[in-house]
């Protein structure tokens, strides 16, 4: 009953034809505060839904300060890990929210955020199994945000980091990984070759232009990366809805980028 319950689930946050998926994530409030395209979680949800994501993704104040009522539905994933950019270790992430509760506030799926190669990540990599057996048990969903980030990392998007990060991930048991693109196709085919499960993309830090998002984007999909998973590239552009349109194209229906650029409403 519960493997059901998950591939229903997952259908929320998966385009069930594609396979693949958009997710605009928004749990940057936690890290880094209210910053620009988040003071008003409705209306930024409100926009990328009209734009075609899959799903949005942030802590329990999501739901409970974002839930519209009204307009294009969305998947919800709850985010269960934080850390702020004021703590002593911003990369030590700690649960601070359990599945049962996701559940309970209407989620689709759940995340957790492990930085492999921390000072803590033992301890993150013991909540990562504890989460995902407890996710199994509910079929609920698991993306694994998994970064190559600490001491002995010379470059979190270097593909030997960031292969052995994702993998981390699918070995413990999760069903959807995001991870840093390796700034190449060639080598990020390694990443999605060395998982036997969804590897997504994350935006990383704001880029210069549309165009080498899209390129980025573009790139990832040729060599079978499952989509996408863009925070501040999105909420933060000019038009969030015309831009989450753009890279859906992309995503589910394989435009190339001169194909995406050109669409304008």
């Amino acid at each position: 009953m519960n493997i059901i319950g998950k591939a229903i689930r997952m259908e929320r946050i998966v385009d069930r034809r594609t396979r693949r998926t958009v997710i605009v994530p928004l749990d940057h409030g936690i890290t880094v505060g209210p910053i620009p395209g988040l003071i008003d979680l409705r209306e930024t949800v409100d926009k990328v839904a009209e734009g075609g994501a899959n799903a949005v993704l942030g802590h329990m104040g999501l739901p409970l300060h974002g839930h519209r009522g009204y307009g294009r539905d969305v998947g919800l994933i709850i985010h269960l890990s934080a850390s702020t950019s004021l703590g002593p270790d911003p990369n030590h992430k700690v649960l601070v929210t359990t599945v049962e509760d996701a559940i309970k506030i209407g989620a689709d799926a759940v995340s957790i955020h492990i930085n492999v190669g921390a000072e803590d990540e033992a301890e993150m990599l013991t909540d990562l199994g504890w989460v995902a057996r407890t996710c199994d048990e509910w079929g609920m969903p698991l993306l694994a945000m998994m970064y190559p980030r600490g001491p002995k990392v010379k470059s979190e998007h270097d593909v030997e980091y960031v292969k052995h990060a994702a993998r981390v991930g699918a070995e413990l048991g999760v069903d959807v990984i995001k991870t840093n693109y390796t700034g190449a196709p060639d080598t990020f085919r390694e990443v999605v070759k060395g998982c036997q499960i969804p590897v997504v993309i994350a935006g990383g830090p704001k880029m210069g232009t549309e165009h080498e998002l899209f390129e980025m984007i573009y790139d990832a999909i040729q060599v079978g990366a499952g989509g996408v998973s863009i925070g501040r590239n999105i909420f933060q552009a000019k038009n969030p809805t015309l831009l989450v349109r753009k890279i859906s194209k992309i995503v589910h229906e394989d435009y190339t980028v001169d194909e995406a650029e050109k669409i304008e409403i």
